[in-house]
Parts: structure tokens; sequence; C-alpha cells
């Protein structure tokens, strides 16, 4: 069985009612080009986990240079996934609100409902 139909044939209704309502996605295409680097996407998991984080802990938890973690934190603020916030001597980030953080969580779940044994992984 192939994935193809085995006939041309348009639906003009479906096909002009997609085209009436079909918004303009190249800004949540670059948001889901963002997260699909792994570096950023465990950057943006790290941050479901603690609110806020410094680029030096970032660092640590994605095993990079400062230099590294704030290069991948600035490409997520500048798509407006991140937010930070200068401490001192420090900048801090976190999710930009609260939509990030389902559309990261909300990923993982589908993720691990494909995955072999995800039964015993939600446990």
């Amino acid at each position: 069985m192939k994935d193809v139909c085995e006939v041309t044939q348009i639906h003009p209704e479906a096909v002009e009612n997609v085209i009436r309502f079909m918004p303009d996605l190249r800004a949540v295409a670059s948001l889901f080009k963002a997260l699909a680097d792994d570096t950023r996407l465990n950057i943006a998991y790290a941050l479901t986990i603690e609110k806020e984080m410094c680029v030096c802990d970032v660092a640590a938890v994605i095993g990079s240079s400062t230099a590294t973690a704030s290069h991948h934190l600035r490409y997520l603020k500048d798509r407006g996934l991140t937010s930070s916030v200068r401490k001192g001597k420090q900048v801090y980030y976190s999710l930009a609100d609260d939509h990030v953080h389902q559309l990261v969580t909300i990923a993982h779940e589908h993720a691990k409902e494909g995955e072999p044994n995800a039964k015993d992984l939600s446990s």
C-alpha cells in the first residue's frame, strides 16, 4: 500500500476553506526551527524544570562554555522564546511565557508516546 492517492481528485470546498483561513506561519516555523536544535531544546526543557537560570548554570547543564550557552540563549531570546534579566554581574534567563513551557512539555509528552516501553518511562 502506497501513501499516495491512486487518483488525483481535488476537493475545491476543502481547499478554498483552508486557503481562506490559513494564516502566515513563518513566525511559527521560526519558533520550531529554534527548538529543532538539540542544544536549544535542552536549554528550553531545563527552563521548564528550573524557572530561571544564569548563563553559567545553563552552560553546565548543556556541557558547554558560557560563550556557547550565551549564544544559544540569545538565539532563543531573539525569537521570543526566552527573556533575560541582569542581576549584578550575572544574566538570568527564563522562558518567555507559559506558551513556550507548554510547547516544550507537550512535545516531550508526544515524543514519549512513540517510544518503546513509553508506559514504563512515565511511571
